[in-house]
């Protein structure tokens, strides 16, 4: 009989060897000690009935029933229920790439579908079918207008979101491109200009001026494009999460890229296609598919471009369920919410920074860790921090007047004029 455990050890051995180790251990010498486990209590005595128990004890410790009016680039907004409950059907739980499209045609339709809800909501030509978040589509626009101008340097404004600044600045370092941050710039060698509207503050900023060199490079709030003109940049790029995706412990997310028919070349990730077959009927594919997997690498549009299709088919699915006038009518109660509580803050003696806004909004605190920790007491999550005095508030359709005022009723004990007096 075959001893397997001496078999085991000598391939171990021999992999070992093969890359110039001695051991297991030494193997891991690399890893930090500090983050290494050393051991694991499992609580092997549980059975199954008994570890439930327990998990569901853990778990009843958390507490979730906060009013949350965080924001930041991701938001709690109502997600309809038929949303899960069609997504999570075996046919559609996969992200993968449909690459043998005669099989696949059920999910290239949903792609080129969402494809064209973006185009419809940034007023771009073309859409891909999305990337792996709204901070990667912002870098990757970046990799693209460089291709497309052959240029090597950007600018970027200084109130976009931080996390998008901080993947911008690795995939920069990466492709050897300049990054530029501030508040205005003169260059003419410019690849691009990236802003933000609404940006980290929840102003509603203009689209900059551009020379000819150069192109603009906008990151939008979807949810701002149902009551506001999408700006006329050059390529439009941003988040999916707030159309029926959950908070779900920060991820995951989705992004998209859209930008002009001239530019389509040079737009990363995957396309759908809308064609027609031998027979004269519709089918998909599909198409300008630069990518890594279909292309030599140093030729490919990106070669970081996670399709998101999952979660974008459940986007597709929020905006055909709420319609176009349920998606105006969400919008327009997020954005009457946020101007009431504004208001009422105001009232209460609170500045507020911002000069035009949607559905978040900054004000001065004071003191933002004593106020943020004072209001979770309260059980309300009242925004997120900016600066040692200034918080970001982001409200939506499910703060109904009631959150609203519980929210002012405790902040007024930490109001500038209560303070005063």
């Amino acid at each position: 009989m075959y001893n397997f455990e001496a078999l085991k050890d000598k391939d171990r051995l021999e992999m070992l060897n093969k890359i110039g180790v001695k051991s297991i251990e030494e193997l891991y010498d690399a890893i930090p000690e500090n983050v290494k486990m050393t051991s694991l209590d499992l609580n092997c005595q549980n059975n199954e009935i008994k570890a439930q128990k327990e998990l569901k004890k853990i778990a009843s410790e958390n507490k979730t029933d906060y009013l949350c009016f965080l924001g930041q680039g991701a938001r709690k907004r109502y997600v309809p229920a038929v949303i899960e409950d069609v997504a999570s059907r075996f046919e559609f739980l996969s992200c993968y790439t449909p690459y043998q499209a005669e099989i696949s045609q059920g999910s290239l339709e949903i792609m080129y579908e969402f494809q064209s809800l973006m185009c419809t909501l940034t007023n771009q030509d073309v859409s891909n079918a999305s990337v792996y978040d709204g901070a990667s589509a912002a870098a990757e626009a970046i990799l693209m207008a460089s291709r497309l101008t052959k240029n090597k340097k950007v600018f970027v404004y200084d109130d976009i979101n931080p996390k998008y600044s901080e993947v911008i600045k690795t995939y920069l370092w990466a492709n050897n491109i300049e990054l530029i941050i501030g508040k205005e710039c003169s260059c003419n060698d410019l690849c691009a200009k990236v802003y933000q509207t609404p940006n980290k503050y929840g102003e509603i900023v203009d689209m900059p001026q551009k020379n000819a060199k150069e192109l603009i490079i906008s990151i939008v709030d979807l949810f701002s494009l149902a009551l506001m003109e999408p700006p006329k940049s050059d390529i439009t790029v941003g988040d999916i999460q707030q159309l029926g995706i959950p908070l779900n412990f920060g991820g995951a997310y989705a992004g998209f890229i859209a930008c002009r028919d001239e530019y389509k070349r040079q737009l990363p990730g995957r396309i759908s296609g809308k064609t027609v077959d031998k027979n004269g009927k519709t089918a998909y594919c599909l198409t300008l598919q630069a990518r890594e997997q279909h292309i030599r690498r140093e030729k490919a549009t990106s070669n970081i471009c996670s399709n998101q299709a999952l979660i974008a088919f459940c986007a597709n699915l929020y905006l055909r369920y709420t319609g176009k006038s349920g998606f105006i009518e969400l919008a327009e109660k997020s954005y009457k919410n946020a101007h009431n509580l504004a208001n009422k803050l105001k009232e209460a003696g609170f500045e507020i920074l911002n000069n035009d806004f949607f559905d978040e909004f900054t004000i001065d605190v004071g003191f933002s860790d004593k106020f943020l920790e004072f209001m979770k007491s309260k059980n309300i999550l009242a925004g997120c921090k900016i600066d040692n005095s200034k918080i970001l508030v982001s409200v939506s359709e499910l703060n109904d007047e009631i959150e609203i005022n519980e929210y002012v009723s405790a902040a007024k004990n930490l109001s500038p004029i209560r303070i005063a007096r």
